[in-house]
């Protein structure tokens, strides 16, 4: 409810997915203490992802003026509403960031470039703290109807509750979803003066294209294999040291396959012995805010050294390696020190990040 966290006229000019972006940017901003310890406002940036935007909001708009009888009128916050980059804009302005501010726009792949974006400008000096997320709220009437007609989504409306179920012989779509993550990237050296509590290293981050198809997987994954291999040259890292991956895994038929086998053509015989996932299974799929969010997850693993399952699994598919380890169903204990996560989009957009226990 957004009057949980706004006041009525502050929240009537704010999307849902900037309502979702802007709570989760609260939390993150609250645990890290950055306030508290004045970081100074001018070095910290705002760097979001989401993959379309005020769906919400560009829906009721257009719809209100194609039903109106005499002169059509449109609300004045329709378009600062409804853009893909107002959610950082108003972090900003909640906080007084006057670092580097902006939206990256990747389909499913959004949040997690806006990772690397952050890790890459904070390499080259640009900022000291970036504030680093993604949000989506696309369930309405277009988003749904959208997705429907590309047949992506899973039609199990018998049994919803076991509809995403990634990897499943039976699977038959996605589910989608909506929310937002953010995490605060800081440079080591400035987080460590300040005494701020740091969970791991983002240590790598690759970036590839398909090159293949508008919404379809390179069939033979290769897109996804030269992504990890990016990610893993980036961070100095080879492929027996890792010990988890989340996946993309969005239970769709051909997904599934081509990452899962692009996996084994990376890791060889060490994929077989290590614990991989969709947590999608749990959430559904976001969208532009599933990469932050699923590098959360990882993330989760390397401080909790639990690796969460994939749920909804009941028959194993004949074209997916049985040997390869899904996390089915139940959690695992594992002690992670390097995890990956994989997130991909429409028009062939991959984007890995890498995470190292410190």
């Amino acid at each position: 409810n957004p009057l949980d966290h706004f006041e009525k006229k502050e929240a009537k000019k704010m999307d849902r997915n900037t309502q979702l972006g802007v709570v989760a940017a609260r939390e993150a901003v609250s645990h890290s203490r950055i306030i508290e310890d004045q970081v100074d406002k001018n070095r910290v940036g705002v760097i979001w992802g989401s993959g379309i935007g005020g769906l919400e909001t560009f829906e009721t708009e257009v719809l209100g003026w194609a039903k109106s009888e005499g002169i059509p009128r449109f609300n004045p916050f329709f378009i600062p509403k409804m853009i893909a980059d107002i959610t950082p804009g108003h972090v900003s302005m909640e906080y007084g960031f006057h670092g580097p501010n902006y939206t990256t726009v990747s389909a499913c792949a959004s949040s997690t470039n806006a990772l690397i974006d952050a890790k890459m400008l904070l390499q080259l000096g640009k900022a000291d703290v970036i504030v680093c997320g993604g949000s989506e709220a696309a369930v309405t009437a277009s988003g749904m109807g959208g997705f429907n007609s590309m047949m992506a989504l899973s039609t199990r409306n018998d049994d919803y509750k076991t509809a995403s179920r990634p990897f499943d012989k039976d699977r038959d779509g996605f589910v989608l979803g909506e929310g937002a993550g953010c995490i605060i990237l800081e440079e080591y050296e400035h987080a460590k003066k300040r005494g701020a509590t740091i969970y791991a290293e983002l240590a790598g981050g690759g970036l590839s294209a398909d090159a293949y198809h508008m919404t379809a997987p390179h069939p033979e994954g290769l897109g996804a294999y030269l992504v990890m291999k990016n990610c893993l040259e980036d961070a100095g890292v080879t492929p027996d040291e890792v010990d988890h991956i989340n996946m993309h895994g969005t239970s769709t038929p051909l997904g599934d396959i081509a990452e899962s086998n692009a996996i084994v053509k990376l890791l060889g015989e060490h994929a077989f012995d290590i614990q991989i996932n969709s947590t999608k299974s749990m959430t559904g799929h976001l969208l532009g805010a599933a990469g932050v969010i699923e590098a959360i997850a990882a993330l989760g693993t390397i401080l909790h050294g639990i690796v969460p399952p994939t749920i909804n699994h009941f028959t194993d598919d004949e074209n997916i390696d049985s040997r390869l380890d899904f996390t089915f169903n139940h959690a695992v204990k594992k002690d992670v020190k390097i995890a990956m996560s994989n997130t991909f989009g429409f028009g062939g957009h991959n984007a890995c990040v890498l995470f190292k226990k410190l």
